[in-house]
């Protein structure tokens, strides 16, 4: 009796040493994972391009002069702010200055010449004209009036046929004159007084055009700015010869400068002219700013689009030829589930998937649809709701596994990390 109680101690006792390593060994078997793990919140996101762009000026002008001549005086220095039509030089103009006098002058005397011409002397001839005409018919009608008369008297006998041959003559002769006076009354209302009036106005045009010529020669050696700006250089001293198509004083406009950036294709197709932008200033700064153009055609240099930022500069710190970078916003979404980048998981065949982590730390990997990625977020159009989990840190470990495997895999919850505090001195 004893044996038996005694061998049945050893068989209960050798089953339970096997039925706790079986657990030992089972727990042993369950792989850990540690993940950080963000939730799945509401919240905007934007898609924002980023390039490195070129500043440039809003407007520009590098004044080179219509004329040769040495420059006599300058009247502003590199530096200085000037207003869109201020004199900045002047070259040497005393020739130009005696060749526009002499202009006006023969001007002048044209325009007087014109106006005798249209108000005395065709009036008076017109006038004297008149007058001889008259006198002419006169004339005439006396003279018709005496040949009828000699004719009535020869009818009775009382005079000769010469008389009346006589008073036919005197006729025909006044007759004559007549025609011709009244033929040079109508040139003078007419063709005569159109003709030499065009000959005075023809005269006083051509000596306007020579004043004129004159003046825009004498008014190209008077340099002054065609911009509100900056004269940023200024490179030719007075008494200096400036070289043939040089220019001799540039005026920037600084008061806003264009950022000129080159995108690709596909990112300018998602842009807007008016589209919101910032420029990084010096510092990290944002400095708002608009997308003003943006190229119909490619570069044919490196097929990329150029697109224009244009911002304020109201305090000078953004540089003409700086070389710095914008952001680009094409599309704003206000109200979007937004995760963290590292969460997105891509599969070879290019589909998309988050580790979701339950309230009982089990991990589940979901199909999910990805919108705008930016700054290291990325929207979710499917696949996940506000309020859940997903693993980043460690997610791609779980994504690797088998799904039968996945389903036993233990997670174990990264604590959060806290901010350094800094040392005190």
């Amino acid at each position: 009796m004893r044996r038996r109680i005694f061998d049945g101690l050893i068989v209960a006792l050798a089953c339970a040493s096997l039925t706790a390593c079986g657990r030992k060994s089972e727990q042993e078997s369950t792989p850990v994972v540690t993940v950080d793990v963000a939730p799945v919140l509401l919240s905007q996101i934007q898609r924002t391009i980023r390039a490195e762009a070129l500043i440039y000026p809003r407007q520009q002008a590098a004044i080179v002069p219509k004329i040769a001549a040495p420059i006599r005086k300058a009247y502003v220095q590199r530096g200085a702010r000037v207003r869109a039509g201020q004199l900045l030089l002047e070259l040497e103009n005393r020739d130009l200055a005696g060749a526009t006098d002499e202009s006006r002058a023969s001007f002048d005397q044209a325009q007087a010449n014109y106006e005798t011409a249209a108000r005395a002397t065709v009036p008076q001839e017109l006038q004297k004209a008149e007058l001889e005409t008259r006198a002419a018919k006169d004339a005439l009608d006396a003279q018709q009036a005496i040949y009828d008369n000699r004719q009535r008297l020869l009818q009775e006998g009382a005079i000769a046929e010469k008389e009346v041959n006589d008073a036919r003559a005197n006729l025909s002769q006044a007759r004559t004159q007549y025609e011709t006076s009244r033929k040079r009354l109508e040139d003078l209302q007419g063709f005569a007084r159109d003709q030499e009036l065009k000959a005075a106005a023809a005269q006083r045009d051509a000596a306007r055009g020579r004043l004129e010529s004159a003046q825009a020669q004498f008014g190209y050696s008077r340099i002054t700015s065609p911009i509100d700006g900056v004269v940023t250089d200024l490179p030719l001293y007075a008494g200096e010869m400036p070289a043939s198509g040089q220019p001799i004083v540039t005026v920037m406009d600084l008061s806003q400068v264009i950022a000129r950036t080159h995108v690709s294709p596909a990112e300018a197709a998602e842009l807007k002219v008016g589209a919101d932008a910032n420029v990084i200033g010096v510092g990290g700064a944002p400095i708002p700013g608009k997308v003003t153009q943006i190229s119909p055609a490619l570069d044919a240099a490196n097929t990329t689009v150029e697109v224009w930022v244009q911002a304020d500069n109201k305090d000078g710190a953004l540089r003409p030829g700086t070389s710095l970078r914008v952001e680009m916003i094409a599309r704003t979404v206000g109200n979007a589930l937004v995760v963290p980048q590292t969460a997105v998981l891509t599969s070879p065949s290019g589909a998309t998937f988050a580790i979701v982590i339950d309230k009982d730390d089990k991990p589940h990997r979901r199909k999910i649809a990805v919108g705008i990625r930016d700054s290291g977020k990325a929207q979710v159009t499917d696949g996940l709701e506000s309020g859940q989990r997903v693993a980043t840190t460690g997610a791609f470990e779980l994504f690797k596994l088998e799904p039968d495997v996945l389903s036993k895999v233990k997670v174990q919850i990264a604590p959060a990390k806290e901010e350094e505090e800094p040392e005190e001195t």
